[in-house]
């Protein structure tokens, strides 16, 4: 029993955010590219694979991140007592953890068509090498936006079976969104990061990290509106997203306190409820 609730923690099972960062993305594209004068069964049947599939992939990249950061982890006040830096579980157990998760990730994976086969294994590297970049980079947001927001474009391929310029453009803004609230999300272990000499663009930008923000929020806010344009979305879209304005600018930007990392924590986490904002506009600007 033990051993099943280490497993929970080390996949963070119980903190939903991270495979549902995920899964937004694979939803927008997939709502977008899907015609909902026909039958809605596959729509469905798609949603649930792209959810299991955020779950299996999101577990098994924690896995990797905590192989890779241990020595990090342990230096660090909030991740000290993860399963793998506390020791609690071996590296070669969390191996095999990871294999059997993607083995279940390729199990989902096979029900697409080819084109989004190959462009989901074409990932896979930025998957697992994204917990390096903050080695070296100040841009490992950038790393991850790449990565968490590539299920858009998988979402639009599984109904077109080509890539077109639209999920292309709102790609890049979910990038711009994935850029704000991990910087975001990084001001929390600021002082730790600094510490032992990793880098990101809270490090980056910690003297005014509101410019950058509000930078990335207004160009992914442009170009989720650019692709309502485009794919031709109705007016309740536009009109609708005056509330996910609201929550960017209010309910983030303004409430942001990069010094309290319970407020920043909080900011986080309501990107889900942000993320769900954002589907819930592209199936209303369907109708």
């Amino acid at each position: 029993m033990n051993q099943v609730k280490l497993f929970i923690d080390l996949v963070r099972l119980k903190k939903p955010i991270g495979y549902m960062l995920l899964f937004w993305p694979c939803a927008w594209g997939l709502t977008l590219a899907y015609d909902f004068s026909t039958n809605l069964i596959d729509y469905f049947f798609y949603l649930i694979l792209f959810f299991l599939g955020a779950v299996f992939m999101r577990s098994a990249g924690c896995i990797v991140n905590d192989i890779l950061d241990k020595e990090f982890d342990k230096k660090v006040f909030r991740t000290k007592n993860r399963p793998i830096a506390s020791n609690q579980i071996s590296i070669r157990l969390a191996i095999f953890y990871v294999i059997i998760l993607c083995f279940l990730a390729l199990l989902v994976l096979l029900n697409f068509n080819t084109l989004t086969i190959i462009l989901a294994l074409g990932s896979m590297p930025f998957a697992f090498t994204y917990p390096l970049m903050k080695r070296y980079t100040y841009w490992p947001q950038l790393f991850l936006g790449i990565t968490f927001n590539y299920g858009l474009i998988l979402g639009w391929t599984t109904i077109k079976g080509q890539v077109d310029v639209i999920p292309v453009l709102f790609y890049i803004g979910a990038i711009f969104w994935t850029l704000g609230y991990d910087t975001i999300y990084g001001y929390q272990d600021i002082k730790d990061d600094e510490i032992i000499g990793l880098k990101s663009t809270s490090i980056k930008f910690k003297s005014n990290p509101y410019i950058f923000l509000i930078l990335c929020y207004c160009i992914f806010l442009l170009l989720l509106l650019n692709t309502g344009y485009l794919v031709g979305l109705s007016n309740l879209f536009f009109l609708f997203s005056i509330t996910i304005l609201i929550h960017m600018f209010y309910f983030q930007i303004k409430k942001l306190n990069i010094k309290n990392p319970n407020i920043c924590l909080q900011i986080f986490k309501s990107n889900n409820f942000l993320g769900l904002l954002i589907f819930i506009g592209l199936i209303i600007g369907k109708y």
